[in-house]
């Protein structure tokens, strides 16, 4: 009989200890995080954002024309450059895309001569295809 009533006690104890345990990391959860949940999406909005500019001032180097010209020189087809751009990881993407700004502002203010805007896009195209072949 005292058995009996030993084993219940424990397995009352064990019930309410397992009770316990589960509500501790429900309680952990409720707490807030380090970063919010409208913090986290305002991130990835923005570098959402950041990429679509990066990807649209690439886009739009090649795709003037004396970005076709250049590339028609070099023998590159727009169409095999136009989805390699899309494949950048976003480091790569910022690099070229801060490079072709700065080209077309140089280039509107007269500091480069067709030649070397000639010049600097096939290095760029090289750059893109080289990335792109490594992945």
């Amino acid at each position: 009989m005292k058995v009996c009533y030993t084993t219940r006690v424990c397995s009352i104890l064990l019930a309410t200890s397992l009770a316990l345990a589960g509500s501790v990391p429900a309680r952990a959860q409720e707490k807030d995080h380090a970063v919010s949940p409208g913090q986290l999406q305002k991130d990835v909005q923005k570098a959402a954002e950041t990429r679509q500019a990066n990807e649209a001032a690439v886009r739009e180097m090649f795709a003037s024309e004396k970005g076709r010209e250049a590339l028609k020189s070099a023998g590159i087809d727009y169409q095999k450059v136009e989805p390699a751009i899309g494949q950048l990881n976003d480091e790569d993407l910022a690099r070229v895309a801060d490079r072709s700004r700065e080209v077309q502002k140089d280039f509107a203010a007269g500091r480069f001569s067709d030649r070397d805007l000639i010049i600097i896009m096939l290095v760029a195209v090289g750059l893109i295809l080289v990335i792109v072949a490594v992945r």
